[in-house]
């Protein structure tokens, strides 16, 4: 995906040698031309695995998820992150901090939207140390569903959290991997 790594290269801000923020691309504003591009190579990444939802984790992975179930043409699932006055009582939840915002939040998803049969695909958009990624893994195991695979549109290989997911069996499917942040430069995988 290399018009994606040019609009890291252009959007990307390091703020330190462990975060780098990407607002103008995925976590702020987003550009749907690209959002659907991510979505289909995700979809032919993944494709003839029957998979029936696709799920990820509000808010940020909510684009590009919405686009992969699009090209798949099946049902999107988020993970809320707040209770409101609607939020079902009979839901999945879990505790998880969150790396960037540095807070530890609930994630939780309605029983009703996730059944055994289901073969779920888990899309997101950026894993560091996986924390979130476990915390909705454990949901989906709860709810006896089948966990196909785990797209994620920028892994920082440099962090622990996609390794712990692929020591646990899980295929993952990264579209740009960044090997560092050192002296504010973004360093790619190749």
């Amino acid at each position: 995906m290399d018009r994606l790594k040019q609009k890291i290269r252009e959007h990307g801000i390091v703020l330190s040698d462990q975060v780098l923020k990407l607002d103008a691309l995925l976590n702020h504003q987003v550009e749907p031309s690209l959002i659907m591009e991510m979505g289909q190579e995700f979809a032919r990444r993944f494709q003839g695995e029957s998979i029936t939802k696709v799920i990820t984790v509000e808010t940020s992975g909510i684009p590009v998820a919405f686009a992969t179930a699009y090209h798949f043409d099946i049902p999107m699932v988020f993970a809320r992150r707040k209770k409101t006055l609607t939020t079902d009582a009979d839901s999945y939840i879990e505790r998880v901090p969150s790396f960037t915002k540095g807070i530890v939040t609930d994630i939780m998803i309605s029983k009703s939207f996730l059944a055994p049969e289901d073969r779920l695909l888990f899309i997101d958009d950026i894993i560091a140390n996986g924390d979130a990624a476990r915390g909705l893994l454990r949901i989906i195991d709860q709810a006896g569903c089948e966990l196909v695979g785990m797209g994620v549109v920028v892994e920082k290989s440099f962090q622990k959290g996609a390794q712990t997911i692929r020591e646990q069996g899980i295929r993952m499917e990264s579209l740009v991997s960044i090997a560092g942040l050192e002296d504010g430069v973004i360093q790619f995988d190749s």
